[in-house]
This record gives C-alpha cells, structure tokens and sequence, in this order.
C-alpha cells in the first residue's frame, strides 16, 4: 500500500506506523483553539492558520515527518464574553496534551513538536512538552509558537504598514496569512482597526509581546474582538508571512532531527568535553 505523502498519521495503518517510528520520523502536532476574531475571520483562525503551516512543511519533509491532526481546542477563558469560543481547563489542556506525546513515546516515536497557533496556549504547551521528556526522558519534545524565529522577526518587519500594536490579534498578520489560505471566507468588508490596549514601557501586545505578561478578559481589551490593524492586511503579505512560517517550521523540524537523543549523565564534578 502507498504511503500518503505527506505522511498522516490518521490514514496509517498500525504496521505503518511501526514502519514510521522505524524511520525516526517526526511527530508534528498542530495546535490551535476555535475563538472569536474580529467580525471579520473564522473562529478557527489559530488552528487553520497552524494547520497550514504543519502541512506545508510535512509536503517539504515528506520522509521525515509524520503529520498529525491538529488539537483544535485550546485555552481561551477570558475570550467566552465573545460569542463563538471553545476552552478548555489550563491543566486538562496540559495533561491532554502530554497524553497525546505520552502515546506516541509508548508507540517508540522519539521526536515530537507542537506547533502553536494560540497565544494562550503558548506556556501550557511548553509545560507539555516539558513533561513528556521528563516522563520519557529518552525523548525529544518541544512547542513553538509561528513567526517567533529571528528571521521571521526580520520578515515581519519588511512587510508589516502597521505599528507597534498593528499585529495583535486577528490583525494585519493573521488577516493577511487567511487572506491568502482562504480569501473567500474572510470579510474584508468588516475588517476595523482596534487598539485599546494601554501600552506601556513593559506591557504591550503585538506580535512579540512585551516582558511584562498582563491578560485581563479580552472584551476589557477590546470593543470588537481585534487587536491591530487588520484594514492593512492583504494577500500578498499573507504569502511572504506564511512562506515564511513554513520555512521556520521546516527549520524546528530539521534541528530537533538533528540533535541526538538525551542521555541522562550520572552526576560527576569535572565536565566533559562533548567533542571528545
């Protein structure tokens, strides 16, 4: 039987995915949450957004990765005010999440990455990942959120027209990067501008926040669900930052391959030299 390219692990059948572990592929795992967005994009933003990214990376990989579906709901209490979002607990998230890795370690798989659409997951998901190498400490887990590498700071910056606060959320960049998976599920037309957050010195929300971490209920926030300037978005910005992205997660792909898998050192008071 033929293998999907790229490979997903829903189609595998269980010899398969003896197969795949043999391979010493990657598990890339998607992660997102269904959440309000402005009047203007799909709840599903996060997660479709994430998605893409991990397919087109798997189709660039495609004998090194094992695709899997996404996690669709995430953390999002202080969005329910908005019609439309789905939350799950911080600490069943973490623990479902830490199942997931856990599975796929029993299963042999060594190497595993989450890759995250959803701001609020972003510490629950390092936890996670955290945890399954503690549980498993023969493997390599790891969570990264899109665009955060210092190359896609550089990208970000070429082609972003908003300011500081421009590229919050459902803004000029996640409006871009839908515009261009999917042009006819967003409304333009209902595309506002919002920036009520009071930014400070340490404090301010844009797409590398500040280093003081302040997340109140998002209608105390913001009047209609945006934070930015989703009216600069466009098609064109949405390909250069999602060409991007994927280029970033083939990069978090091909190091965590890369790098040996842990081996726990009995404790000793003198260093050794890794290359010798």
């Amino acid at each position: 039987m033929a293998w999907t390219r790229p490979l997903l692990y829903e189609r595998l059948t269980w010899p398969e995915v003896r197969r795949a572990v043999a391979e010493d592929r990657v598990c890339l795992i998607p992660a997102g949450v269904l959440e309000d967005h402005g009047p203007h994009l799909p709840i599903d933003a996060d997660t479709r957004i994430a998605s893409a990214i991990c397919l087109r990376a798997a189709e660039e990989l495609v004998d090194e990765v094992v695709l899997l579906p996404p996690v669709i709901h995430g953390y999002t209490p202080h969005h329910m005010d908005f019609p439309g979002p789905i939350t799950i607990g911080w600490d069943t998230f973490v623990r479902y999440c830490v199942d997931i890795g856990s599975s796929l370690a029993h299963h042999g798989f060594k190497r595993i990455l989450f890759l995250n659409g959803h701001g609020s997951n972003i510490p629950l998901l390092d936890v996670a990942a955290r945890l399954i190498g503690l549980e498993h400490p023969d493997v390599l887990a790891a969570a990264a959120f899109y665009l955060t590498s210092p190359e896609s700071e550089k990208v970000i910056a070429e082609v972003r027209d908003s300011e500081i606060g421009g590229m919050g959320h459902a803004c000029e960049l996640e409006t871009s990067i839908y515009l261009h998976l999917d042009p006819d599920a967003v409304f333009m037309d209902r595309a506002v501008d919002e920036n009520s957050y009071p930014d400070g010195p340490n404090a301010w929300m844009d797409w590398s926040d500040g280093p003081l971490k302040l997340m109140p209920w998002w209608n105390a926030i913001s009047h209609t669900g945006v934070h930015g300037e989703a009216t600069k978005a466009t098609a064109e910005k949405g390909k250069i930052l999602f060409d991007q992205a994927v280029r970033e997660c083939v990069s978090f792909v091909r190091e965590l391959r890369n790098k040996p898998l842990p081996v726990r050192w009995e404790p000793r008071e003198t260093a050794t030299d890794p290359g010798s």
